[in-house]
């Protein structure tokens, strides 16, 4: 969120609440704040890039909606569904807009954190026995998020009408496809869990 949203989505919170949709710690900030974030991204300040996943309902009693939080932001809970729209939004701003190579975005999201969890390189690399997990990438599509588009259990994703380029249009996990043009194929039985190994040595050198 913090290199594709502003304090401005959040204009509204008291209006029609729809900036609850926005609430998230630290809130996000200005263009500069995100120029900052682009260059750690670059220059290797940052290693990975991830989202943390805090998935409130938006019309839910439950969820944003709680008791006090049209009154104001401080009631609102805090936290946005992240997961599903990271990668696109970081593809499109990023390789798309040519922030960041192709290689820089394989790196930060696959390399790197199967280096920091200990998982390389079972994960992370494509090799001679590794795992096949490979996601394909067209860089030409054109699209825009929506929740429709979401497959989380969440009732709106905060970037809903952007308009990316770029997509995964197939997922591989240890050789079977198990999404495809927009749709999820496999099942939650496809998934292996593996221990992480955390030690000093992520990044040799």
């Amino acid at each position: 969120q913090y290199i594709a949203l502003t304090r401005d989505d959040l204009k509204g919170l008291n209006m029609d609440f729809s900036g609850a949709k926005y609430v998230c710690s630290p809130p996000p900030r200005d263009t500069d704040s995100q120029a900052a974030i682009w260059e750690g991204l670059r220059d290797g300040t940052f290693d990975i890039f991830s989202s943390d996943h805090c998935p409130f309902r938006y019309e839910d009693p439950a969820g944003k909606d709680v008791k006090g939080a049209r009154t104001s932001f401080k009631w609102v809970p805090n936290g946005i569904p992240g997961v599903a729209a990271r990668l696109p939004v970081l593809f499109s701003e990023g390789v798309s807009k040519g922030r960041i190579s192709a290689e820089r975005f394989v790196a930060l999201t696959a390399s790197n954190p199967a280096k920091l969890y200990g998982l390389y390189p079972k994960k992370g690399t494509i090799a001679i026995g590794s795992d096949a997990d490979i996601a394909l990438w067209d860089p030409e599509i054109e699209t825009t998020i929506t929740q429709a588009k979401m497959h989380h259990g969440c009732d709106y994703t905060p970037y809903e009408g952007m308009a990316v380029k770029g997509w995964p249009v197939r997922t591989i996990l240890r050789g079977r496809t198990v999404a495809a043009d927009f749709e999820v194929t496999g099942s939650a039985a496809d998934g292996q869990y593996l221990p992480r190994k955390i030690s000093g040595e992520a990044f040799p050198g």
